[in-house]
């Protein structure tokens, strides 16, 4: 499968990040994620992403003092996924020139065609309209995704190390990876309810 684009994703919250990132790259993007400002502007000056994956409320940096970067400095375009809908946040969202704006939470199935759309824009392809996602899956059925997520927030891991963890638990086990993160997050729901 051929590239479709390097997309930098920014996430402070380390299950979205990983969330999303897998999405991304399951569909065909090459992927680089920051879970802070600082990081995502370093990553953005060393490999020119094609477009910039933002949260807006991050400590440090913020995802609009990113965007200023990306769009000042590297001439990078941005789209941002954010929990915040207001109208402040809206006005600023338009004032910095985001090609998208999408409010969490959010199915991964919804972002890539945006990611997509907006892609083919900047390209200056005619992009068709972004049709609305079909009714998604239950939001919560790649277990997968979501446990490389908890094991990089449970051992503060990368989520190349957790992907690997993941894997040697799945072998030591004699299961698969999906039966294996299956199994992770069963552990951790069973923890929630002590």
């Amino acid at each position: 499968m051929a590239v479709q684009g390097k997309i930098l994703v920014v996430d402070d919250d380390r299950l979205v990040l990983a969330t999303v990132t897998h999405g991304l790259t399951e569909a065909g993007f090459e992927v680089i994620d920051a879970d802070n400002g600082s990081e995502a502007i370093l990553l953005a000056r060393e490999h020119r992403p094609d477009l910039a994956l933002l949260d807006i409320r991050m400590e440090g940096k913020s995802g609009f003092d990113v965007a200023e970067v990306l769009r000042d400095k590297y001439r990078i375009p941005f789209m941002f996924l954010s929990a915040f809908a207001d109208d402040a946040t809206k006005t600023r969202v338009q004032e910095l020139g985001a090609v998208a704006y999408l409010v969490k939470p959010l199915e991964v199935n919804r972002i890539v065609p945006t990611v997509e759309a907006a892609l083919q824009r900047l390209r200056g392809a005619a992009a068709p309209a972004v049709a609305p996602a079909p009714v998604a899956p239950d939001p919560l059925a790649d277990p997968v995704a979501i446990a490389v997520g908890a094991l990089m927030h449970r051992h503060s891991l990368a989520r190349a190390d957790a992907w690997q963890r993941l894997q040697r638990l799945a072998a030591e086990q004699g299961l698969s990876v999906a039966a294996q993160a299956e199994r992770v997050l069963a552990a951790i729901e069973e923890l929630a309810r002590s």
